[in-house]
């Protein structure tokens, strides 16, 4: 291999610290065997290998987490923790690790994050043995650069507490491990430890994750707290635990086309319409950008001043504003001249909210994408109070936190009540908004109290429009790390969707003109963060049809290097939630979780690079079934074998539940399905009249 230093935009002059000769051997090392030397806190004078919980260094810091343990527990945490290091290090890392679980109620083992910077290398670049493993050290390292991640030094990716690893010494095995597999082991993760690398054959997933897996009398918020103090589980959430995370991008075009829809519910065009929401750190900032795309004019809330910078500097967001009266004058004239236009108001959603309803502003459209899955550890935070008097009483009285939550929950629906009375179309975006809201006891039921006064996105738009036609988020990363790679990707993408539509039936029509038009804007709205990715939603003939024309051109050496298939979680077959993915499913299923355990399964045996399964994603820790998969497409023929049979079982299993659910369009997209291909048969419902029903039980 031939090293040679690479500039980055964290290292922007490829210092010796970048040298790939260097890299390679700090990867190789994994867990060295002399102890790293301690990191000197600049902020605190700590020499102790820690960091401080303030992002005073320019990178944002987790919250220091609830103090749940008892006393024999954090001797027990302490213990699990040093199982990774050799008896001659106890002494002072058993010190270390107490210091660290006392001040943040964590063990990160800071003291052994690596020396080199954190992103996406090209895949050439990584010290392995095998295409597919280096494929997923790439996406690792994507998770977890800076520009994506969330708390990157706590190896939180988004949403609050969605983990790639528990700890810096599972990263350090992790890429050991991968750097020396075979393409006949399977490296098997549990919450983020690495098992270890088992034989298995060369058609078997490189990887398979697991995440959160808890016995279900054991999947409380506090018992996350619990365990993942203790070090043995984590919250993977959706792609952060599965090394599938593109950055804001993931989450833009879901929110774009939700933004789209939602408009088409009001009448008229998008142009001039007004859309308000919440969060642009744990959720990734998605809501500024999808408002521009659609025409919109959107102000998003974001209380922590460095995630409203962040997306500011990266181009998500076009204003930042602190006073609600210079924003509001700003907004109108954008509305008036019909420009999309994107704000911040950086200070608590729940002021914005009073704010709008008081005023008797008129507000289109509004949603939330605050982390409520995790309402008492960062996710949420309450009004009236400052962020750091937040933090303070979210580590010292997490009682009364809850309590300030629950209160600041029903002044933020009896906000948005008033403004919906008056015609604004609210949606709650699967973040656990409606479900927080009923438990603060906020007047959030119907009439009847039966369901929320509000729809879901899914239950209400993305469900019946696009997952029950096999409608979902399709992804892929060029592993070279080249754009013009990324670019022929686009245009074979749009070529596919374009040649798809030409034939496609009505009912699938508008799908595929939003999608078409997704692409075709992609590279001028900048929608790249980290590594050389794309989203765009497609069915399983669109996907297939793309991922092999993408195999062909990296054969025919027109893309450069393999290119990563993978896709949200958030989709047709790979989630089961109530709340979310299957809240349009009305036969009493919506809360079972055979679809995402038997989607897994079946991506494993068909041909996936890896697979992951997690217990909660996008709602919360108990709420959630996730399964996922990635698969490294490297020009070959088996290639070509693998992603048609994967394909085509992860986006029909998924329709065919819901056909199964009585879903009228699941139910046409899977006899078209059967149609295109015969050795799909798929047990069809036979439908009821509902006079036959009536008075049985009268």
């Amino acid at each position: 291999m031939n090293y040679i230093s690479r500039p980055t935009d964290n290292n922007p002059e490829g210092t010796p610290s970048d040298n790939i000769s260097c890299f390679a051997e700090e990867i190789l090392a994994g867990i060295p065997d002399e102890l790293p030397a301690p990191r000197v806190d600049d902020r605190s004078g700590v020499v102790a290998g820690l960091t401080d919980t303030e992002p005073s260094d320019g990178v944002n810091h987790a919250p220091r987490r609830k103090d749940i343990l008892t006393d024999e527990e954090k001797v027990l945490a302490i213990r699990n923790a040093l199982r990774y290091f050799p008896q001659e290090h106890h002494a002072v890392l058993a010190r270390e690790f107490a210091e660290e679980l006392k001040r943040y109620g964590r063990i990160y083992m800071y003291r052994y994050r690596p020396s080199y910077p954190m992103y996406a290398r090209p895949v050439d670049e990584y010290p392995a043995r095998s295409r597919q493993a280096a494929g997923i050290m790439a996406m690792i390292q994507n998770n977890l650069d800076p520009r994506v991640a969330q708390h990157p030094h706590e190896l939180i990716i988004y949403g609050g507490n969605g983990a790639i690893f528990q700890n810096w010494a599972q990263y350090r095995l992790v890429m050991q491990y991968l750097a020396n597999m075979e393409e006949d082991q399977t490296l098997a993760m549990y919450s983020g430890h690495p098992m270890g690398l088992f034989p298995s054959h060369k058609d078997a997933p490189r990887v398979v994750v697991t995440n959160g897996m808890m016995i279900p009398n054991y999947s409380k918020p506090d018992d996350w707290e619990r365990y993942n103090a203790l070090g043995v589980t984590q919250y993977g959430q959706m792609t952060a635990g599965s090394y599938m995370y593109i950055g804001p991008q993931g989450i833009v075009h879901g929110t774009t086309i939700t933004v789209l829809n939602a408009s088409r519910k009001q009448g008229g065009t998008p142009a001039g319409k007004l859309f308000i929401t919440a969060g642009l750190g744990g959720m990734s900032g998605a809501q500024p950008k999808a408002g521009n795309i659609a025409g919109v004019v959107s102000i998003t809330a974001e209380i922590n001043p460095a995630a409203a910078q962040k997306r500011y500097d990266q181009g998500w967001v076009d204003e930042i504003h602190e006073n609600l009266d210079e924003l509001f004058v700003k907004v109108n004239e954008a509305r008036a001249k019909k420009t999309a236009r994107s704000f911040a108001y950086q200070g608590n959603v729940v002021d914005l909210w009073e704010y709008a309803a008081n005023k008797g502003i008129n507000v289109d459209l509004g949603s939330d994408q605050t982390s409520l899955h995790n309402p008492f550890a960062g996710g949420y935070y309450p009004v009236g109070y400052s962020l750091e008097e937040s933090k303070k009483m979210m580590a010292e009285e997490p009682e009364k936190f809850k309590e300030a939550v629950y209160a600041s929950l029903r002044r933020h629906v009896a906000a948005i009540n008033k403004l919906t009375a008056k015609g604004m179309y609210f949606f709650d975006y699967g973040n656990a908004f409606l479900l927080e809201s009923s438990r603060a006891g906020a007047d959030i039921w119907n009439e009847d109290h039966t369901a929320f006064r509000y729809p879901s996105y899914v239950q209400d738009i993305m469900g019946p429009m696009c997952f029950d036609y096999g409608f979902g988020p399709f992804r892929w990363v060029c592993t070279s790390g080249k754009p013009e790679d990324l670019d022929k990707s686009d245009h074979i993408a749009m070529d596919v969707l374009g040649e798809i539509a030409a034939t496609a039936p009505a009912e699938i029509q508008q799908q595929m003109h939003d999608n078409i038009q997704w692409i075709k804007g992609a590279k001028e709205n900048h929608l790249v963060v980290g590594s050389q990715a794309r989203i765009l939603y497609a069915d399983c003939e669109g996907r297939t049809k793309i991922a092999a024309r993408f195999n062909e051109a990296i054969r025919k050496g027109e893309i450069s290097a393999p290119i990563v298939l993978g896709r949200d979680h958030h989709d047709v077959s790979g989630t089961d939630s109530p709340f979310r993915e299957t809240s349009n499913i009305y036969d009493g299923s919506n809360r079972c979780a055979d679809m995402a355990v038997q989607n897994v399964i079946g991506d494993s045996f068909r041909g996936a690079t890896w697979v992951s399964i997690h217990n909660g994603g996008g709602v919360g820790w108990g709420e959630v079934m996730n399964g996922g998969f990635g698969m490294v497409l490297d020009g070959s023929e088996a290639c070509d074998r693998r992603l048609r049979m994967m394909l085509h079982w992860d986006v029909n299993n998924g329709i065919s539940r819901r056909s199964w659910a009585r879903n009228e369009g699941a139910m046409f997209a899977i006899k078209r399905a059967m149609d295109i291909c015969p050795e799909l048969k798929v047990t069809m419902p036979n439908l009821v009249d509902d006079e036959i029903l009536e008075g049985l039980f009268q």
